[in-house]
């Protein structure tokens, strides 16, 4: 792991029934429902969930997700607690883990939730990671929240070792940003232009961008299917999704 005397200071701030951590400036970088803190609240944490449109709702609990990056916990408490998911984040700031701890009700690790500290472009390498996931979700951004920490082809490449044939990765991007096409031909360089599906824009300018490890073109109708159930069973705008991300390979 990287030494971690640089890494910024966190700290939290409250809106109404929503807690916001931030990294010592003003962007947030992950918030929590007080009255539901299991949920996810922002919208573009909510479609880093749209890997569930491609695999069998009923099979969900029994498979594996990789968190890089923890935030605020959102979606490692999401896939732990609603989904039953065998859960695994990697986060480099100790202080960010002891904060989710205190502050955003990240459970304690067991035998189905673990939280590593360590540096992700480094740990993803590791041989035990390999293949071994079903969903990876990467948001890595810094204090300043300006474009992603690890951006090149190799990494990206790197996450696609990760997954299991039937695995997708989830990406939040910064749409708004010039680094954004060149996050995209990235992504695409390592899995595939065919296998990638990026979202429109949030209108806060975060685009999250899903790459399977395998390209696959569902049935509309099959989509549409499982949309509904996993917005009926997790509480998910599934359905929604289906308007906003599109093959960026017709």
């Amino acid at each position: 792991m990287k030494a971690t005397t640089h890494l910024p200071e966190v700290n939290i701030s409250e809106d109404g029934e929503v807690r916001f951590l931030h990294l010592g400036t003003e962007w947030i970088q992950g918030s929590m429902l007080l009255d539901a803190p299991f949920d996810i609240e922002l919208e573009y944490v909510q479609r880093m969930m749209a890997w569930l449109l491609f695999v069998e709702p009923d099979t969900v609990h029994k498979r594996r997700v990789l968190q890089l990056g923890l935030g605020s916990a959102a979606l490692t408490k999401f896939c732990f607690k609603r989904l039953r998911m065998d859960t695994t984040a990697i986060e480099i700031n100790p202080q960010v883990v002891a904060v989710c701890r205190r502050w955003f009700k990240l459970p304690p690790d067991s035998a189905r939730l673990r939280v590593l500290l360590a540096d992700a472009g480094e740990a993803i390498r590791a041989p035990e990671h390999r293949g071994r996931y079903d969903a990876l979700q990467v948001d890595l951004y810094d204090h300043e929240a300006a474009a992603p920490v690890l951006d090149s082809t190799d990494f990206y490449a790197d996450c696609r070792n990760a997954l299991t044939d039937e695995g997708c990765l989830t990406v939040n991007l910064f749409g708004r940003d010039a680094s954004f096409e060149r996050s995209l031909r990235h992504i695409a360089d390592a899995f595939g232009a065919d296998a990638v599906w990026p979202f429109k824009s949030t209108r806060e300018g975060n685009t999250v961008v899903l790459a399977q490890r395998h390209a696959s073109r569902p049935a509309r109708l099959d989509m549409l299917a499982r949309a509904e159930a996993v917005q009926q069973r997790w509480g998910l705008p599934a359905v929604k999704w289906l308007r906003l991300f599109h093959p960026l390979v017709r």
